[in-house]
């Protein structure tokens, strides 16, 4: 339905200008069934047919008239995405399989188990740790001393409608409203550094939350940045996944079902800069896989018998627009599933245990439904092999948990945790990360520690201290009894 929410603003956008009769409003107004939804799109596929021009003057209108946002957010995001939602009315039928989005159930070809499969088990060897960040959002622009409590989606920029009058001045590390300063990278890298960790992952979203703004070579020039400053402040391998602001228009991942003559949305530059960028800690294979697999890659990660499969998770998003563009709709888009069963079958075959990593997390509200469905039958099918799943996105310190009987949700019945970290920038919390120590036998996580940096600390703005928050045993140990200690990992479903 996240598609029709969006066809309904756009609804309210066209009454504004008069383009819809006062009968017909409070029909829209009050759409909660499919039918009403249907007749919406019928209303907006019409005003597509007009032209781009047409549908981007009614959003860009009722946006400005209804103070959503200010006038330049306004028409920077409508240009930039209005001419994708139209093509998509103009190349759907309101009555069509996209607009109907039925729940069809889709089964994903799935490699028969192998009849003899050897679970590692732990021997109580020291965990190793592994460093998981996500959502920098570095913001290139970021000036120190500007506006922090602005109209905008973010802050501490100089906007050509900024005042000189300054309530909230940015600070040299960063300020909450604002993205990312590169002081404030600087001072994540340092710590992560010396946190003694084998290796970090990287959940995505390089690129600052201006999407109004953004063009594509400033996305290319933030991806390559980043991985530079990474590569030269950090000396452990680093295994990262695409995020859905690595585009212009920002989560616009063209499939592999658009034509051919829209080859100036291909996202093809990015994938080639993500592989370059990531060789360094990736092997040939993998850094060839990233151009060919949409940004998915697998590796085995040095010294271990841990297989990381990186997968792009942002053709499974209801914002990316690009997946309604048709009414055959593909149950597997760009082929991100069948690489997933492809890689695990390839690890269960070695012998290997598997972490999967991807920006946006399968089975939360950003996800279509039945991509979620999808990634619960391979979880469900690789269940023995997979230790755990890593995801960012939603800026919060979350964790997911997957069931074989979602009808009786026990301990018992835990498959999978996805483990979901806090974002880097401060835009609407403390900048955070986090530290797992891991089973060297089973790279099972043993323990999940949150580290914070507090923009209230005084010492914040001359050295910024990233504290420890709390550890998730420690925390919630007392409440399943880990007596004895690998009790943790059964009550967490890992194993």
């Amino acid at each position: 339905m996240y598609f029709f929410r969006l066809l309904f603003v756009l609804s309210v956008a066209s009454l504004t200008l008069g383009n819809i009769i006062d009968d017909l409003l409070h029909a829209l107004k009050t759409a909660t069934t499919c039918g009403a939804c249907h007749t919406l799109a019928v209303t907006l596929k019409g005003i597509a047919e007009l032209g781009d021009a047409a549908l981007v003057d009614v959003v860009a209108a009722v946006c400005k008239a209804t103070k959503v946002e200010d006038d330049d957010v306004c028409e920077g995001t409508v240009q930039e995405q209005g001419p994708i939602l139209a093509r998509v009315l103009r190349n759907i039928s309101p009555f069509g399989e996209t607009s109907n989005r039925l729940c069809n159930i889709y089964t994903v070809p799935l490699p028969a188990p192998a009849a003899d499969i050897s679970i590692p088990t732990s021997q109580g060897r020291q965990p190793f740790k592994v460093v998981h960040i996500s959502d920098v959002h570095i913001d290139r622009q970021y000036i120190v001393g500007t506006e922090s409590e602005c109209s905008k989606p973010i802050c501490c920029r100089k906007y050509a409608d900024s005042t000189s009058d300054v309530r909230v001045p940015a600070g040299p590390f960063g300020s909450y409203q604002c993205d990312t300063p590169d002081s404030l990278l600087k001072s994540l890298f340092k710590q992560i550094d010396s946190s003694g960790s084998a290796f970090a992952i990287f959940t995505g979203d390089v690129v600052e939350a201006a999407v109004w703004s953004v063009m594509r070579q400033e996305v290319l020039n933030d991806i390559n940045t980043f991985n530079d400053e990474m590569l030269r402040a950090l000396q452990m391998p680093v295994f990262s996944t695409i995020g859905n602001h690595e585009a212009a228009p920002a989560n616009s991942f063209p499939t592999s079902d658009t034509p051919a003559a829209d080859a100036t949305v291909t996202m093809r530059n990015v994938f080639d800069a993500a592989s370059s960028e990531w060789t360094p800690w990736i092997n040939a294979t993998a850094a060839d896989q990233v151009k060919h697999h949409s940004g998915s890659y697998s590796v085995v990660a040095p010294g271990t018998k841990l297989r990381i499969i990186s997968l792009n998770t942002i053709y499974w998003y209801n914002l990316n627009l690009w997946i309604y563009d048709s009414d055959d709709q593909h149950p597997d888009p760009n082929g991100i599933m069948a690489f997933a069963v492809q890689e695990l079958q390839a690890a269960e075959e070695a012998g290997q245990r598997v972490w999967i990593i991807g920006h946006m997390p399968p089975g939360g509200p950003d996800t279509l439904h039945d991509q979620s469905h999808s990634y619960d039958q391979i979880v469900q099918r690789y269940q023995h092999i997979i230790a755990g799943h890593f995801f960012g996105h939603s800026h919060l310190d979350q964790f997911e948990i997957a069931y074989n009987n979602y009808e009786n949700r026990t301990a018992d019945n835990a498959v999978a945790v996805s483990w979901i970290a806090p974002s880097v920038t401060p835009r609407t919390a403390n900048g955070a990360f986090k530290v797992y120590e891991v089973d060297p036998d089973t790279y099972d996580i043993m323990d999940a520690h949150v580290y914070v940096a507090n923009l209230s600390d005084p010492t914040f703005d001359t050295e910024p201290t990233w504290n420890l928050y709390y550890s998730a045993r420690e925390t919630y140990g007392a409440l399943v009894d880990l007596d004895p200690p690998n009790l943790w990992v059964q009550h967490s479903g890992i194993a």
